[in-house]
């Protein structure tokens, strides 16, 4: 199921940097970058302090992680935001869709090395000569 394969992803982000990490709880920077490399973030109507502040509601009071059941809370409420035309159910399947298959760090590498690219040629501290 979409929900299963979303769970997968959620694992391979939970263990991410995390030895002790048994991948059933995942921590806010790892659920940020979940939610920024399966590209639910998308800068305008689902930021990074939208993806922090629903991390924070969902969580249980004194916990640093979330579980899958409170991760889709927050796909629940991220999803709302990412697909406003559609119904709950169908935005939260969207978002399972954009999490289907993703590992952590693969997702981002191309736009990491375009960026680099971008930036080496724009970059005016490296010529020399020229002030």
């Amino acid at each position: 199921t979409m929900a299963s394969e979303a769970q997968k992803t959620f694992r391979r982000y939970a263990v991410l940097g995390d030895s002790t990490s048994t991948g059933d709880e995942i921590n806010n920077r790892n659920f940020s970058k979940l939610c920024q490399e399966c590209g639910i973030m998308d800068g305008k109507t689902v930021t990074s302090e939208a993806v922090d502040t629903v991390f924070y509601k969902v969580k249980a009071k004194n916990a640093g992680t979330i579980t899958f059941e409170q991760f889709t809370e927050a796909m629940k409420e991220l999803g709302q935001k990412r697909f406003k035309e559609k119904n709950p159910d169908q935005a939260l399947q969207d978002i399972y869709k954009l999490m289907e298959g993703k590992n952590p760090g693969t997702a981002s590498l191309n736009q990491a090395r375009r960026a680099g690219a971008v930036g080496r040629l724009t970059d005016i501290s490296k010529y020399a000569g020229s002030h």
